[in-house]
């Protein structure tokens, strides 16, 4: 049986889902030279089925519900997409409602405001963890009403 072609491999993969050149680049890595793997990634975005924009635009689409800003920025930028490829596709999925998504992640996970600093500490690192910067943090935690009261 002859083996897969490089190419093949590389549809195979984009039918699966979307992935970025570097990502793509480094799953082919080990099945052909770095020309060989070039030619074909440019290949493959020419007939549009390569696209670190529309990538990086699922991506977003699918992650943002449960992620900051910065985390989304980090995550895109470790999958090889380029800072203003991140840049766009956070602005055209997200805007800037990182308060809006902090707070229905908070609120799914916790539900009630801190009822003391440990319990505060605890609410703050899990937003951080998921990506939401300190500034959204402190706001939320601050407007959170004490519903035990």
């Amino acid at each position: 049986m002859p083996e897969t072609s490089l190419r093949e491999r590389a549809v195979r993969y984009l039918a699966r889902r979307d992935h970025s050149r570097a990502e793509l680049a480094r799953k082919l890595a080990s099945h052909g030279t770095p020309d060989e793997i070039d030619d074909v990634l440019d290949r493959m975005s020419e007939l549009g089925l390569l696209s670190d924009r529309r990538f990086a635009e699922a991506w977003v689409r699918g992650k943002a519900a449960r992620f900051g800003t910065s985390r989304l920025r980090h995550e895109l930028a470790r999958r090889g997409v380029a800072p203003e490829t991140v840049d766009e596709a956070i602005d055209a999925e997200c805007g800037d409602d990182d308060l809006d998504r902090a707070r229905a992640v908070w609120q799914a996970k916790f539900g009630s405001a801190p009822a003391d600093v440990r319990e505060w500490a605890k609410q703050a690192r899990f937003l951080q963890s998921r990506g939401f910067a300190g500034d959204v943090i402190r706001k939320l935690l601050k407007e959170t009403p004490d519903e035990s009261a």
